[in-house]
């Protein structure tokens, strides 16, 4: 199977994303970016550099998994920090790899928590489909299909740069 390249297709939705907000996403009350850690994080952390932009939220979304009372807090991960106002933005709500949807309703959940947005627009690299939820991408870099027992994960390398990998699924989830 021939993993998709995670360096093109962030270019990809960098520009997608560029194209479809141009200067709102410098207005002082314009498009902010939210990333679902860790990879969303490191995508959204990116394209904030890479956009010019202020900054750059991210949300953490262990608390509100419909498989919390299984496995309760698991690895490190980066509280959600947000640090502007949630109520009234238009929101681009970032992940590695959209599956099953179930991530991005615990992210939906967690943004809430915050405040209501004024719209949530979802970038994804990779749209893998199997979805358990009515959840579609805005901006995706690119569609895969993959085995179900599969994970596509993404991972930094030593440079910054994005790659893919896959592993085994631990999970029953899909998460």
């Amino acid at each position: 199977m021939q993993l998709p390249n995670a360096e093109s297709l962030y270019h990809v939705l960098r520009d997608q994303i560029r194209a479809a907000y141009g200067d709102v996403l410098h207005q002082p009350d314009g498009v902010v970016l939210v990333g679902i850690w860790s990879g969303g994080a490191w995508l959204a952390e990116r394209l904030a550099s890479d956009l010019k932009l202020a900054g750059f939220g991210v949300v953490n979304v262990v608390l509100h998994r419909d498989d919390y009372a299984e496995k309760g807090l698991h690895g490190p991960g980066q509280p959600t920090s947000l640090p502007f106002q949630v109520e009234g933005r238009r929101i681009v709500l970032l992940d590695d790899v959209l599956y099953t949807g179930r991530t991005i309703r615990a992210a939906l959940n967690e943004l809430y928590d915050f405040g209501r947005p004024a719209a949530v627009d979802l970038a994804v690299l990779v749209d893998r489909g199997g979805r358990e939820l009515p959840i579609a991408a805005r901006f995706v870099g690119a569609t895969a299909d993959m085995p179900a027992a599969r994970t596509l994960v993404l991972q930094r390398n030593d440079h910054g740069a994005f790659e893919f990998h896959t592993e085994a699924r631990t999970d029953d989830l899909g998460l």
